[in-house]
């Protein structure tokens, strides 16, 4: 017969592991439990049990007070924005840097090397762990006037940006235009209702945000990717099985393609007269601007200088014929 003492050993034990207990997640999506992303991390707390966790979701439709439950600790995660996620881990949250990636192939290879064991080290910040990064597409710029189509054009307009994203802020201003702070639940009204002239959102965001009312019969969205929006889902380690954040990263990382196809879906069905090209002189101008813009607010430690390095050497080895890649100050 077993002893008092060690049974009393054994419960103590079961009691102090993290698997013991379910683990709740809060979960920003714009449509609540409604919406793609709720779907997603369903599909991801099924598969957690397979390592020992037992994860309940929280839905939220308002990103901040997802991330603020996570910081007051009533959450033990969260998923949100990578621009949001930042603030906790300023190595994958520079991912979504202006211009860092801008194509499918750069985007994957990033992703997955955020899976890679290598990179362990760089996903703890804070006692705050990156438990796996997914593509949400790319950022396009929407205006309610097709004739802001140079940089030029811009000039003291308004545009709506992320009040907690002090690289939107920056770049804005950069080019000349008015930089209005806004939450990202605000976006959509502020459009729509003209309080600002331009914001730059995913097309993932066009259907829930209604953004058509905005564009109106004047308006665009600028067929020119801004950069890459990811999903990061963030943990308090210590409170998930041990190993659960590499084997967490590894199953976002493999969904990949998956989730891709769902963002090209997504932008095939918006009207096709929504849709504004730039000229290839724009788009070098863009391009040139924007790089100062990331050298500069890596200096500042806005973006990490570790990430843009990645960034770059994945953009150069794709286009080795790259102007930036015959230059060192990135």
């Amino acid at each position: 017969m077993l002893n008092k003492k060690y049974i009393a050993i054994c419960i103590f034990l079961f009691l102090k592991s993290p698997s013991a207990f379910a683990q709740n997640i809060c979960v920003f999506d714009p449509l609540g439990a409604q919406g793609d992303n709720y779907s997603l991390l369903k599909d991801y707390a099924l598969t957690a049990t397979q390592w020992g966790a037992n994860i309940e979701l929280k839905p939220f439709s308002d990103e901040r007070a997802a991330t603020e439950n996570f910081k007051s600790g009533k959450c033990d995660g969260v998923a949100i924005s990578g621009i949001r996620a930042r603030q906790f881990n300023n190595f994958v949250g520079s991912i979504d840097s202006a211009r860092g990636v801008v194509t499918d192939e750069a985007y994957k290879i990033v992703i997955d090397l955020m899976a890679n064991k290598k990179l362990d080290a760089d996903m703890i910040s804070n006692g705050v762990e990156i438990a796996g990064v997914s593509p949400l597409g790319f950022a396009y710029v929407i205006t309610n006037n097709k004739a802001l189509n140079t940089m030029q054009s811009y000039y003291n307009k308004r545009f709506g940006v992320l009040s907690y994203d002090k690289a939107q802020s920056a770049i804005v201003d950069r080019i000349g235009a008015t930089p209005i702070n806004l939450e990202l639940s605000q976006i959509g009204f502020s459009f729509n209702s003209g309080k600002v002239d331009a914001v730059e959102l995913p097309a993932l965001a066009f259907k829930p945000f209604e953004l058509n009312k905005g564009i109106g019969t004047k308006g665009a969205i600028v067929r020119f990717p801004i950069g890459s929006i990811t999903y990061d889902v963030l943990i308090k380690p210590e409170k998930f099985p041990t190993g659960f954040g590499q084997k967490s990263r590894q199953w976002f990382s493999s969904g990949f393609d998956h989730q891709m196809s769902k963002v090209h879906k997504i932008e095939a069905a918006i009207n096709k007269n929504y849709w504004m090209d730039l000229s290839d002189a724009e788009i070098n101008n863009y391009d040139e601007v924007l790089r100062f813009a990331r050298i500069s607010l890596a200096k500042q430690e806005v973006y990490n200088k570790k990430m843009m390095h990645i960034l770059k050497n994945i953009r150069c080895n794709l286009k080795k014929s790259a102007n930036e890649c015959l230059l060192n100050d990135e």
